[in-house]
């Protein structure tokens, strides 16, 4: 079985690479905008199964499929919300809503196996009306994001709110919600996971350690190597910079 995985995030693809991996599922290859997909399915056989993110760095994944006669299954992995997601059953396409569940990733690989008997009708099942799908995801339902997260502290819990949260940050494999009134709470969640999880107008993953919201940026200093370092009101353990790949979109994030 060839897999692909198309997905706008170099660090999800890997983490839902790692997933397929436990299923005994080999990943051949990963995309990352519609560009590049347009290019490699126009030198390459195209795989049994594509995991398949809707919104790309250059545009919807949708779009692959106006330029490429695709003959592969698919199986959408997706942040929208489920109003958007009636699309999907009603053209008979597997989708995961993110962040993904390893269960339902499990399912969904599992009814795509059970089909492998029938490969030779699977392009001929998925007639798939994209231009319904890009309509229902212009839906005036809007995506919701996180806005609480709880904690556990010894026999208790603790719901943290974002307005509270100064920074989260990644250390020794775990994950951090450093919050306003200097305290760190351990989450069980990654900062990959985080990145879908969180509006993007107002957090931004400034490297691979941590991600900091708009509002709670102090100040911002020129850094070495063409880096910037954020000051943050009392995180102090370590240097919150913006490592240098991510600078213009940090800066365009600020507006």
């Amino acid at each position: 079985m060839i897999t692909l995985i198309i997905e706008d995030e170099k660090p999800a693809a890997r983490l839902l690479q790692r997933k397929l991996e436990k299923l005994d599922v080999k990943v051949e290859t990963m995309l990352h905008s519609v560009e590049e997909s347009i290019e490699w399915f126009k030198n390459n056989q195209h795989p049994d199964l594509i995991f398949l993110d809707i919104q790309l760095s250059d545009g919807l994944s949708f779009e692959i499929f106006e330029k490429i006669d695709i003959k592969s299954a698919i199986i959408f992995t997706t942040a929208y919300d489920e109003y958007a997601l009636k699309a999907f059953k009603l053209n008979s396409i597997d989708y995961l809503l993110k962040p993904i569940d390893e269960d339902d990733l499990e399912t969904a690989v599992s009814k795509f196996k059970s089909r492998l008997p029938k490969a030779a009708t699977v392009s001929s099942n998925l007639q798939l009306d994209f231009e319904q799908i890009r309509q229902m995801l212009s839906n005036p339902f809007e995506k919701t994001y996180k806005k609480r997260f709880t904690v556990k502290i010894g026999q208790h819990l603790k719901v943290i709110t974002t307005e509270e949260i100064e920074c989260f940050f990644s250390e020794n494999k775990g994950t951090y919600i450093h919050t306003c009134d200097n305290r760190d709470y351990l989450i069980d969640s990654t900062l990959e996971i985080l990145e879908q999880e969180l509006d993007k107008k107002d957090f931004f993953r400034v490297s691979r350690k941590f991600i900091v919201p708009l509002k709670a940026i102090k100040e911002i200093q020129v850094y070495t190597n063409s880096r910037l370092k954020v000051i943050l009101p009392t995180y102090k353990d370590d240097e919150v910079v913006v490592s240098r790949e991510k600078v213009q979109d940090f800066k365009s994030w600020l507006g």
